[in-house]
């Protein structure tokens, strides 16, 4: 390289530290008297918000919160939530956003584990916090958020978050990160096989996620946005940074109710929001919902699991533009995208849903997203059938797990990161999951995907969900047990729905058993298959 250009390196001037904290600095600056957050009867401007978010930073300095120490939250989409991934980095520290829906234990080894100084809690989960402590043996100082609009349940912290704000600096410098690779957040996986890992986030990720997203989705400044996404998940698909960029709208309903969501989109004009296919066929099966589609259409982000066919084309008649992404914990939340292709326009409804049911091909913010062959090591053909698993390389990885090399240097064999996976690339590039490889179900040599299944069963006009584990078989090895979750007032028997099956797939992919139950899922709605493939080891 010629010496011209080695002389000419980074300086205060050309070079800054990739940080979200840049962006509620704009936001006050930019769009300081526009509307920033609706709860409601709270509506504050993003200079209001801004100011709290700088008053807060302050008080946790206060209270002994330097550089590198983690805070804890548990709370829901509100907006304090909102504003404490804003001011809890402003601090210097990294944020802690834990899963509200777990049981105590599992609780209690997040806060020991993270190494949390302060938990901040909305009062609503004060059994739990006190639950959690007691499993610990010890204790952390709380401060307590006390929601008003959900009534205004008693805490036991030793400070409240309002008062805080009150006392504190609004105009507080944020500690700016020195490295842009230093954490941000740490955010804990489901822990369905086993204890929870503790995810870390970058400063940069954060950044590059947040800018990526706002570019995929063509969200405009101002946009209306609708918090369903829980922000203790891969932080909120890290929507809480990217909408502060573009000084969003952000509204809050609390808790994802279908009632609930469908009035905000109604009354407060949203234009875009995310969730998952769970929230979206509550949507479209309540009786809340319109008669007619919302107009403007408005954009819907949807991920955490593959989409059932049947539920996007339910979606569509609602006035919902899905956009199928993909992604995990360890990669900031989505990481590709099932961009719509003109040559799909003169398909049939069901057949365009089928389309944008692939996980699609990687976001602007990701270096590659690919499916190889394990054993190989090479990339599978795009023929739409050879499976493989889907691997990352990108500034939108994690840094690691918290306080794990070992799972670490696994997760990053070979310079990428495995997602776990299984999937086939289609030959237009786009790439569609098979399987969780753990939930591949392997009958008589036959390789089933259950996700295949679980769209079929989604068809039949009685079933609400639908979820299918391997049930060990002393002839075949495994076979196919469909769990199902039926609509109100629909009673079909079990035999029904296995001829159902069979009408549509091979025999050896066909379900052996149909059990009817409410399904267990996670707070994000994924249907905990760890649950149902006990229960199908003792029928």
């Amino acid at each position: 390289m010629s010496q011209h250009f080695d002389v000419l390196g980074p300086n205060a001037a050309n070079y800054v530290a990739l940080t979200p904290l840049s962006f509620m600095a704009r936001a006050a600056q930019t769009f300081g008297p526009a509307e920033a957050t609706v709860y409601g009867t709270h509506r504050r401007t993003w200079a209001e918000v801004a100011a709290r978010c700088g008053a807060f930073a302050s008080r946790l300095v206060a209270h002994g919160i330097v550089p590198g120490d983690t805070v804890s939250v548990l709370a829901p989409n509100i907006p304090q939530m909102f504003e404490l991934h804003h001011s809890v980095p402003m601090a210097g520290a990294v944020l802690n956003a834990i899963n509200t829906r777990l049981e105590p234990e599992t609780v209690a080894y997040i806060l020991d584990h993270s190494g949390a100084k302060l938990l901040i809690a909305d009062t609503a989960y004060a059994d739990l916090v006190q639950a959690a402590f007691a499993l610990m043996g010890r204790s952390l100082p709380v401060i307590d958020i006390c929601d008003d609009q959900a009534g205004g349940a008693a805490g036991f912290g030793q400070a409240d978050y309002e008062a805080e704000i009150i006392a504190g600096a609004p105009d507080f410098r944020p500690i700016w990160p020195a490295d842009e690779w230093a954490p941000l957040a740490l955010n804990y996986t489901s822990g369905t096989s086993g204890r929870p890992k503790g995810v870390v986030y970058h400063h940069r990720g954060a950044y590059l996620m947040s800018m990526g997203t706002l570019v995929s989705w063509n969200v405009p400044v101002g946009a209306t946005y609708l918090s369903v996404v829980p922000m203790f998940h891969c932080n909120g698909w890290n929507h809480p940074w990217a909408m502060a960029l573009i000084g969003a709208r952000l509204v809050f309903t609390r808790d994802p109710a279908p009632a609930r969501i469908l009035k905000a989109i109604a009354d407060e004009g949203v234009e875009y929001f995310g969730g998952a296919p769970v929230i979206l066929a509550m949507l479209a099966d309540s009786p809340d919902a319109p008669a007619q589609p919302f107009s403007p259409m408005v954009n819907v982000f949807t991920a955490g699991a593959p989409p059932p066919p049947a539920v996007l084309e339910k979606s569509k008649k609602l006035g919902f533009k899905i956009t199928q992404v993909y992604g995990l914990t360890e990669t900031y939340g989505h990481i590709s995208e099932c961009i719509w292709r003109d040559e799909w326009q003169d398909l049939t409804p069901a057949e365009q849903a089928e389309m944008q049911a692939m996980q699609g091909v990687a976001m602007p913010m990701v270096e590659a997203v690919q499916v190889f062959d394990r054993e190989t090591g090479r990339e599978v053909p795009h023929d739409g059938v050879t499976q493989g698993e889907i691997a990352v390389r990108g500034n939108t990885v994690m840094s690691g797990y918290f306080k794990d090399p070992k799972a670490t240097q696994d997760a990053f064999a070979g310079g990428w990161f495995w997602s776990g996976d299984a999937a086939v690339v289609h030959e237009n590039g786009y790439i569609q999951i098979r399987d969780r490889l753990k939930d591949v179900i392997i009958s008589g040599g036959e390789n089933i995907s259950s996700v295949e299944i679980e769209a079929v069963l989604h068809r039949h006009p009685a079933v609400q969900a639908a979820a299918v584990v391997a049930r060990p078989d002393p002839r075949w090895g495994e076979v196919p047990c469909a769990f199902v979750e039926l609509r109100m007032g629909h009673s079909p028997s079990p035999d029904e729905i296995m001829v159902f099956c069979r009408g549509q797939l091979a025999g050896f992919k066909s379900p052996k058993l149909v059990v009817f139950c409410e399904l267990p899922k996670t707070s994000t709605g994924k249907i905990q298959k760890f649950v149902l493939r006990e229960q199908a080891r003792q029928l």
